[in-house]
């Protein structure tokens, strides 16, 4: 069983920057892919991006390309969301998975957080 902690959300001016961590805990973290997701008020929980764990390949969905970078630090147990350039848009409660595969799909992932706010004011 894995447990995922976020940490890092807040509130930020449009084109600022936040990074995000997520902490896991009980598992082999380098054995698992990371995802970030986000899901806004009123809106689906959307895929935002991921970092698999077979060759730390990473994959963004296209309106955070050139903004977002995530990574993974496995002595750590901890992967991150670097997130600039910040728009409005871009609010929302940001939640972390994991999963054994290599690639999951959206709906497959095993382990969730609970979740960080991210508010981007204009």
């Amino acid at each position: 069983q894995v447990q995922l902690v976020e940490s890092g959300g807040g509130l930020v001016q449009a084109g600022g920057s936040l990074r995000l961590s997520c902490v896991a805990s009980g598992g082999t973290f380098s054995s698992y892919t990371m995802g970030w997701f986000r899901q806004a008020p009123g809106l689906e929980r959307e895929f935002v991006a991921h970092i698999t764990w077979l060759t730390s390949s990473a994959y963004y969905t296209d309106s955070v390309k050139g903004r977002f970078t995530i990574s993974r630090d496995n002595a750590k147990k901890t992967t991150y969301l670097q997130m600039n350039s910040l728009k409005p848009e871009d609010t929302a409660v940001y939640y972390c998975a994991a999963d054994p595969r290599v690639v999951p799909k959206n709906d497959e992932y095993n382990y969730w957080g609970q979740g960080t706010q991210v508010t981007v004011s204009s």
